[in-house]
C-alpha cells in the first residue's frame, strides 16, 4: 500500500502485511533493519509471540529519497493548453495534395469542395476531413483471372461463359480505367474496384451470350472489345461513378480445356474450307475477266465489220446514184464508159482492141496501146 503526506514530509510504502518501507524527509540514509519484537516462529502452527497472522511483527523498513511534485501555476496551465491546441490543430488544418491527386473535403460527413494539388487548408478535425484519391493513376480490373505478382491465377467461375449457340468458351478480360470525378467516385459507389469488376463481367457475359462461338473465337474479337468498352461506360455513367474506361482487351479466348482438341480440329477444317473457297474465288477472278476480254474483243470486231459493211454499202449506193445522174445526162456515153470499165475489170491482163461494127479494114484493129511501137517495128522488118 502507498500513503502520501499532504505536506510532502513523509511517504510510506507497505509491500505486504508486516513489511513497510519508510522515507523521512529529514533522514536521507537507509535505516537499519529493525525487529522490535521477539523472534517469531517461521512455521505455521507453532506458538510464539507474533507468530500467527495479524501478529505484531512489522517487518524490515527502508528509507527512500523524497519525490517532489511540482506546483502548478495558472501560467503553466495556460502554456500547456496552448501546446496541446497547437499539436491538435496544426496537423488537422494544413494538408498537402500531390500532383496526381485531388483533395475531397467533407464537413461533418457532407461534401463541401474539391481542392487542386498543392498546400491546402481546412477546418480542424472533427469538423472537416479530407480524402486524396489518385486521379491520374491508370487502374486495372480483371475478369477470369487474378494477377498474383508475376503469376496469373485462373478463376473458372468467371472465365467460362455461354455463347449464343449454347457453347462454352473460356475468356479473360482486362479493363483499364481512371478517375474523372473524385466526388462521384468516393460517394456514389462503394468498393469501386469490385464495382468495376462486376460491371465488366456482367457486360461481357451479355455480349458473349448474343454471339456464336465461331465469331467469338475468330473474327469478332475486335468488335467485342469495342462493344464491351462502350456498354461499360454507359452503365458507369448511369451510376454516376466518376470513372472513365480507357481500354478493354480480350487477353485470352479459347474453348474449355477438355474439348480444346475437338475445337482445334473443327477450326482446322474451317480454315481448309476457307482456303479452298479463296482458291476457287481466285481462279474465278482470273478466268472471268479473260473471258470478258475475249467477248469484248469479238463484239468490237463484229461492230467494226458491221460499220465497214454499212459504210461500203452506203458508198456503193451513193456512187450508183451519182452514176445514175450522169447516165441521165448522157446515156450512150455512160453506157460505153461503164462497159469499158467492166471489161477492164474482167480482163485485166489482156491486150484489148476496140472496133466498131460499122467500119471495116485494117486500121481499126491496129493495137493503139503501149506496144504499138514494137508492132510497127516488127512489120517494117518484114
Amino acid at each position: 500500500m502507498l500513503w502520501f503526506d499532504p505536506g510532502g514530509e513523509h511517504i510510506s510504502w507497505q509491500l505486504s502485511p508486516g513489511y513497510e518501507f519508510m522515507n523521512d524527509k529529514h533522514n536521507m540514509s537507509w535505516d537499519d533493519i529493525e525487529d522490535p519484537g521477539p523472534p517469531r516462529d517461521r512455521k505455521r502452527g507453532r506458538g510464539g509471540q507474533g507468530g500467527g497472522p495479524g501478529g505484531g511483527d512489522q517487518g524490515p523498513q527502508f528509507v527512500l529519497p523524497p519525490i517532489k511534485i511540482p506546483q502548478l501555476t495558472p501560467s503553466t496551465i495556460l502554456i500547456g493548453i496552448i501546446i496541446l491546441l497547437v499539436v491538435w490543430i496544426v496537423p488537422s488544418v494544413v494538408y498537402t495534395v500531390a500532383q496526381d491527386e485531388v483533395g475531397v473535403v467533407t464537413r461533418f460527413g457532407e461534401y463541401v469542395r474539391t481542392t487542386p494539388p498543392g498546400l491546402q487548408f481546412k477546418l480542424p478535425s472533427p469538423i472537416e476531413h479530407v480524402q486524396t484519391p489518385t486521379v491520374r493513376k491508370v487502374r486495372a480490373a480483371t475478369v477470369g483471372f487474378r494477377q498474383r505478382g508475376n503469376q496469373e491465377q485462373d478463376v473458372p467461375n468467371e472465365s467460362q461463359m455461354l455463347t449464343g449457340d449454347e457453347n462454352i468458351v473460356d475468356i479473360d478480360l482486362v479493363v483499364q480505367y481512371h478517375i474523372i470525378d473524385a466526388k462521384n467516385f468516393l460517394f456514389n459507389i462503394r468498393n469501386q474496384p469490385q464495382a468495376v469488376h462486376d460491371v465488366a463481367e456482367t457486360t461481357l457475359r451479355g455480349i458473349i451470350g448474343n454471339r456464336p462461338i465461331d465469331d467469338v473465337l475468330t473474327t469478332g474479337k475486335a468488335e467485342i472489345q469495342i462493344q464491351v468498352k462502350e456498354t461499360m461506360q454507359e452503365l458507369l455513367n448511369k451510376y454516376e461513378s466518376g470513372i472513365e474506361i480507357l481500354n478493354t482487351q480480350l487477353k485470352d479466348v479459347s474453348p474449355p480445356q477438355p474439348v480444346d482438341f475437338a475445337f482445334k480440329d473443327v477450326q482446322s477444317a474451317k480454315e481448309d474450307k476457307d482456303r479452298l473457297i479463296n482458291e476457287a474465288k481466285g481462279y474465278r477472278n482470273s478466268v472471268i475477266p479473260e473471258a470478258r476480254g475475249k467477248a469484248a474483243q469479238i463484239i468490237a470486231a463484229a461492230e467494226a465489220y458491221r460499220e465497214e459493211v454499212i459504210n461500203k454499202a452506203q458508198g456503193d449506193a451513193h456512187r450508183f446514184l451519182a452514176q445514175y445522174k450522169e447516165y441521165k445526162k448522157a446515156p450512150t456515153v455512160t453506157k460505153t464508159r461503164i462497159y469499158l470499165e467492166t471489161m477492164e475489170e474482167i480482163y485485166p491482163g489482156m491486150n484489148k482492141v476496140i472496133t466498131s461494127g460499122k467500119n471495116s479494114g485494117v486500121l481499126p484493129i491496129l493495137p493503139l496501146n503501149s506496144n504499138l511501137g514494137e508492132v510497127l517495128s516488127s512489120g517494117s522488118k518484114n
